[in-house]
């Protein structure tokens, strides 16, 4: 219904229905070494500040602590991993349909986070 700034990923994979390829994971590790599925990471972007640039510019937006654990948290956990690794920063967004939120508008929040981000991390 709104945007939403993810503030972690959970090394959880359990998919509700398969992937592309088939892939049906269920309560699994995304990553085994680094440990079970309860273990997290976090972005080092400074989201809050992020949030508050954002919501000044009208937008509706939120802070968001699970990005499910399907695909979007799958992908943004090893981006995380690898920022981490390689001294980056990763953030994930959702963003609605283009039937709840005008493609217009959403193109609009999109430069805007890239803004936030450029001035804040």
């Amino acid at each position: 219904m709104k945007f939403a700034i993810e503030r972690q990923a959970v090394n959880e994979a359990t998919f509700r229905c398969p992937d592309e390829m088939g892939w049906q994971p269920q309560n699994c590790p995304i990553i085994l070494e680094d440990g079970g599925t309860t273990s997290a990471r976090e972005t080092c972007c400074s989201i809050d500040e992020i949030l508050k640039l954002l919501k000044k510019k009208g937008f509706d937006v939120t802070i968001s602590d699970d990005a499910g654990r399907f695909v979007c948290n799958y992908v943004y956990y090893h981006s995380l991993r690898y920022a981490q690794q390689k001294g980056h920063r990763s953030l994930f967004v959702h963003v609605p349909l283009f039937s709840r939120i005008d493609e217009e508008t959403q193109m609009q929040f999109v430069a805007s986070v890239v803004e936030a981000i450029g001035s804040t991390c």
